[in-house]
């Protein structure tokens, strides 16, 4: 029986940013990955990472770090990019990618005893010998959550968004010894002073800005007036589903859940 050679897509850091080929069209995904000419990071073939593998594919992580790579044959793009352009499960496989990098980056001495850590190679870790502490890529749970009151949904701003004009829906990290739902009602009354109800999950996204996990909520409000934090949350309001500002894009789970939002609202009136 012939073996079947797999496809190998190299996840290319340079500046941050991550190379693909220059005429590439992002739609295409991952795949795309795939025709990376091996010169351009022969330097690096061995801190080269294998980081995933099925039996079709196998993807390999080189991280140049803040060095920035100029070559005819690619171009740079940044995660932002990514994540408007390519399809959504593809999307997935760059975000573990970079948050492989960050972890190495950010794993090459032991937070314990302070010794150089070595990875271990049959699974993502970095192992301390002196100590024996082992660490894994750090996922940090954050809630974002919907919040709907009749025909209206609450929307937030925060400092960095003032300028723009860009209203989003509340989002926060959750706290240790917390449930994700207790995150859900500790992060609306901290940031805008109301209790919500008839708390629903909705999906999750990874967000690699740097490791978040985003998971998604739908809620209804129960009682109180908005009151903002004045730190996190410099205005917020309640706004018509029909008549809403510049808010996130559908890709993004924020931007489904204002979607979905508007679905339930609809079926409502009708």
């Amino acid at each position: 029986m012939t073996a079947t050679t797999k496809t190998k897509r190299y996840f290319i850091f340079s500046n941050d940013r991550l190379l693909v080929p220059a005429e590439a069209d992002l739609s295409a995904g991952v795949e795309l990955l795939s025709d990376l000419a091996q010169e351009i990071f022969s330097e690096y073939a061995d801190q080269t990472v294998h980081i995933y593998a099925n039996e079709h594919v196998e993807h390999h992580l080189v991280d140049m770090q803040k060095e920035k790579v100029e070559h005819d044959s690619v171009r740079s793009i940044s995660l932002r990019e990514v994540v408007m352009m390519m399809p959504k499960e593809d999307f997935q496989h760059v975000a573990q990618a970079w948050q492989y990098a960050v972890f190495l980056r950010t794993h090459r001495f032991c937070g314990r005893c302070g010794s150089r850590m070595d990875r271990v190679f049959w699974e993502m870790a970095m192992h301390c010998h002196s100590c024996q502490h082992r660490s894994y890529p750090r996922v940090s749970p954050c809630i974002i959550v919907a919040i709907r009151r009749l025909n209206k949904i609450l929307l937030a701003q925060g400092e960095r968004q003032k300028e723009s004009g860009f209203f989003s829906i509340l989002a926060g990290f959750v706290e240790s010894g917390e449930t994700l739902e207790q995150a859900v009602h500790r992060e609306v009354f901290e940031e805008v002073g109301i209790k919500v109800k008839n708390v629903e999950y909705f999906s999750s996204q990874p967000w690699p800005f740097p490791h978040s996990l985003m998971v998604g909520y739908l809620a209804e409000y129960d009682s109180g007036n908005i009151v903002v934090d004045g730190k996190e949350i410099i205005q917020a309001d309640w706004f018509d589903i029909d008549d809403l500002p510049v808010v996130p894009p559908k890709f993004s789970i924020a931007g489904g859940l204002i979607e979905e939002t508007q679905k339930i609202m609809a079926k409502k009136t009708v």
